[in-house]
């Protein structure tokens, strides 16, 4: 459905088209007619669906502007995602001189205080900052005609629902509430049965969250092993835009210094970070000043971060929904993409419930080996010295490169370029991770489901042959006509689980270096 079939305002529609978009998705085609109705609705759908224009465009539509007092209200779980809501709310209304208003935690409050002093017609929030707020009194809701909560599943993990309850409380019950959701669990149900008049229930079906330009992958390795796999893997596929997940902030922090030490350009993220911190390294992200952002699944929620080519679970997900908002992160418009899962052997019983919840079957991948991994640092570099060929500048650097080649051989030279690039792996500096606890197996299926029979929390593992290649692809462990190594294809602050712990596309061609 198009955008323009959706009885917009002429505002809003330009504000759409400027921002690109004509075709609306899913959950935006099914959501905004129910709520221009007025209806109450319950979206469930997962982060990049574009959720924010689903509620932020009805929202927008309602919004007297002659009116100078808070009209909408969006609750979220984390700072980032109270900032980009705010921001994307702001562009869609800019044409209807629509004022939006971000308050979180982690930032100065008496700036807040001010901007709410300029009445705003719409209020993006964390529930804390929010509540902080309203006690304060510089926050009012009497007058709010449209209140959403964005990622309610999120802030009920988080430990949110007493706050929110006590915000809702201040809303009129004359209002409008829109609340999205990418799971609905029972809490969730029973808040739209307790805040909600009839709401009508608009579900983007997991099959459908997945996509399938998404290569998904799985390593099965001891927690040891990991981390020297994984860097292996890094030289081997040279990732344009890679996000680690992490399961904890001591492994994000352990990760992201393992990862410098061995010469890749990586940060990481977690709650414990200042505002300003987070931001800034998502800005380098962003920028591509690095290229690996190591997170735990709340900080890198409801983040909008385009061109990542590859995501690697380093620790498997501890909720099968988690897993799909994490390789979203990659195969976003129309692109392709790569997930690679780390799984310990009692672990495998979790893969077995992500695959039943995705509808798709992970493949095997073999670990390369040191010698693999370095013929991909090689061709890796090769490529790098080709690209600066072609770059302007060089002719001030000939002189001197003319006096080297008169005591030495251009291939030592080269030779010495090339060493100075690639990293070797027999060279490179030892890190260790911290363990740690594996995730608990239960007695009947382990994993997240009792129902779940085909794990045995044991991870027994049978009818599975690891025989698939570090690359992926479509064959069967064999060389194509292009070189390409394949193997086998079929076709949150929760306080971030924290408190356990102490824009070029390369279009995935796959480098074999065998020529």
């Amino acid at each position: 459905m198009k955008f323009n079939e959706l009885n917009l305002s002429p505002e809003l529609l330009k504000a759409v088209e400027r921002s690109g978009f004509e075709e609306a998705t899913p959950i935006q085609a099914e959501t905004i007619p129910l709520a221009l109705e007025g209806r109450d609705v319950i979206g469930q759908a997962q982060t990049g669906t574009g959720k924010t224009a689903a509620f932020g465009l009805p929202m927008l539509e309602k919004i007297d502007t002659s009116r100078h007092e808070l009209q909408g209200l969006v609750i979220a779980p984390t700072r980032e995602l109270a900032i980009q809501t705010q921001e994307e709310l702001y562009r869609l209304g800019r044409d209807k001189r629509i004022k939006v208003q971000a308050v979180y935690g982690g930032a100065d409050i008496g700036r807040q205080i001010r901007g709410l002093k300029d009445r705003p017609h719409i209020v993006v929030g964390t529930p804390g900052r929010m509540l902080d707020h309203i006690n304060r009194h510089t926050l009012k809701l009497g007058t709010v005609g449209t209140l959403v909560l964005d990622e309610a599943d999120e802030m009920l993990n988080m430990g949110f629902l007493e706050d929110i309850e006590t915000i809702i409380a201040q809303v009129p019950d004359t209002r409008q509430t829109l609340l999205f959701s990418a799971t609905m669990p029972p809490a969730i149900k029973n808040i739209g049965v307790k805040f909600m008049k009839n709401p009508e229930h608009v579900q983007i079906k997991a099959k459908e969250m997945t996509a399938d330009l998404i290569d998904q992958y799985y390593v099965r390795a001891k927690d040891f092993e990991k981390f020297d796999i994984m860097t292996r893997l890094l030289d081997v596929q040279t990732p344009e835009l890679a996000i680690v997940f992490g399961r904890t902030k001591r492994r994000v922090d352990e990760l992201s210094r393992g990862l410098e030490l061995r010469g890749y350009k990586a940060e990481g993220i977690h709650g414990d970070l200042s505002q300003q911190k987070r931001m800034s390294v998502l800005k380098s992200f962003k920028e591509g000043r690095l290229d690996i952002l190591v997170a735990t699944d709340v900080a890198a929620r409801g983040l909008d971060i385009s061109g990542v080519t590859h995501v690697y679970n380093y620790d498997i997900p501890q909720d099968p929904e988690s897993y799909v908002h994490r390789i979203g992160r990659t195969g976003r418009a129309g692109k392709g993409g790569m997930s690679v899962t780390f799984v310990t052997p009692n672990e495998m019983s979790y893969l077995h419930v992500i695959e039943n919840l995705t509808k798709k079957r992970m493949t095997a991948l073999r670990p390369p080996t040191e010698k693999e991994a370095f013929k991909g640092a090689l061709g890796a570099a090769v490529e790098q010295i080709e690209a600066g060929l072609q770059e302007n500048g060089l002719e001030k650097y000939a002189q001197t490169a003319e006096q080297l080649l008169e005591g030495y051989e251009p291939e030592t030279l080269v030779a010495l370029l090339l060493k100075t690039m690639a990293k070797d792996p027999a060279d490179q500096v030892p890190v260790k991770i911290t363990p740690e606890r594996p995730l608990p197996s239960g007695k009947k299926g382990g994993g997240y489901n009792k129902n779940n029979r085909r794990g045995n929390g044991g991870g027994n593992n049978r009818n599975r042959k690891d025989g698939g290649s570090y690359r992926g692809g479509k064959s069967k462990g064999s060389y194509n006509k292009d070189k390409n190594y394949s193997g086998d294809r079929r076709k949150n602050d929760r306080r971030d689980n924290d408190h356990n712990s102490g824009g070029k596309k390369r279009g995935f061609v796959i480098r074999t270096n065998n020529d």
